[in-house]
């Protein structure tokens, strides 16, 4: 008897776009029965590979402007991460999460959702960074561990402070729903046109006493921050627990794992929120690169 008929898991992703259009109540029934696990491993570290930058219209990643258009490769290669050991969990959006799902992938991981994908890549509105992915209702009713908000500040863009009121609204009602809050912030400025980042440590450390007073409490309120230069600084700045981001490094693979194991040994650092770097590193070879973060964090 096929998983298809069994009302389960699927086998593959043919299975999975018929389930889509014949069956689309399975995943709520999934979501029901999904096998949960504590949010903190005994290590107490987490591992969690990224995929959300399509929904804002993202696809580049390792050099290439089309890399995660292909759907069934991108998750095939969230499949791969997720199949190895160490890796903790997941942050997505609901069609990448609702995939893996099906795909029988959230097992016994860690989720979190992903919630403001409103601020679209190379648009005159990006920094009003809207919360048209997950709300905290679906998050809760999805039984996920958190979600996650991109809050980018551009002291120039009025719409700046729409994408605040929005990340702390759902502070606040992630910590009334007792689920992690996770908030990724940035001083941002466009310079040609362009949405760049400040990356430099005393913008970041500007970005988080900004963003961890965001909402009405702080109780599950946890940091999501960048690799950068004189990170104890940065870490100075905040008593929240904190996750590192990978974004799409330039540099090589041994620079870029190096800087992560420096900063993994700073407090309050707790693991690594990684996506593009793991799932398109320079040599392809997903397993492989997963399993070096695995090290790092484990």
């Amino acid at each position: 008897m096929s998983l298809f008929s069994t009302g389960g898991f699927v086998a593959d992703q043919d299975e999975l776009r018929d389930v889509r259009a014949t069956d689309p109540g399975r995943v709520k029934r999934l979501l029901a029965s999904r096998s949960r696990r504590p949010l903190l491993p005994a290590d107490g570290r987490l591992m969690i590979v990224a995929c959300d930058h399509p929904a804002r219209g993202a696809l580049a990643a390792a050099g290439r402007a089309d890399a995660m258009a292909n759907r069934r490769d991108v998750i095939d290669r969230l499949r791969t991460a997720l199949s190895r050991p160490g890796v903790d969990g997941v942050l997505g959006t609901a069609d990448i999460l609702e995939d893996l799902l099906l795909l029988g992938a959230l097992e016994d991981k860690v989720v979190f959702s992903s919630m403001n994908r409103g601020g679209l890549a190379g648009s005159a509105f990006e920094m009003d960074d809207r919360m048209t992915g997950y709300d905290v209702r679906s998050t809760v009713e999805s039984g996920f561990e958190g979600a996650k908000m991109l809050t980018r500040i551009d002291l120039d863009d009025t719409g700046s402070l729409a994408t605040l009121e929005a990340c702390a609204e759902a502070v606040s009602d992630l910590n009334r729903a007792e689920l992690v809050a996770m908030v990724e912030p940035f001083m941002s400025r466009r310079v040609d046109g362009k949405v760049v980042n400040d990356l430099s440590v005393e913008a970041v450390v500007k970005s988080v006493a900004i963003t961890q007073g965001l909402g009405g409490s702080s109780a599950y309120t946890w940091m999501k921050l960048p690799v950068v230069e004189e990170m104890e600084r940065v870490m100075e700045a905040t008593n929240l627990p904190t996750l590192l981001l990978g974004g799409d490094p330039t540099g090589s693979s041994d620079e870029v794992y190096a800087s992560w194991s420096k900063a993994l040994a700073i407090a309050p650092v707790r693991g690594l929120v990684v996506g593009r770097s793991l799932l398109f590193p320079a040599d392809d070879d997903v397993a492989g690169a997963v399993d070096t973060a695995v090290s790092l964090v484990h």
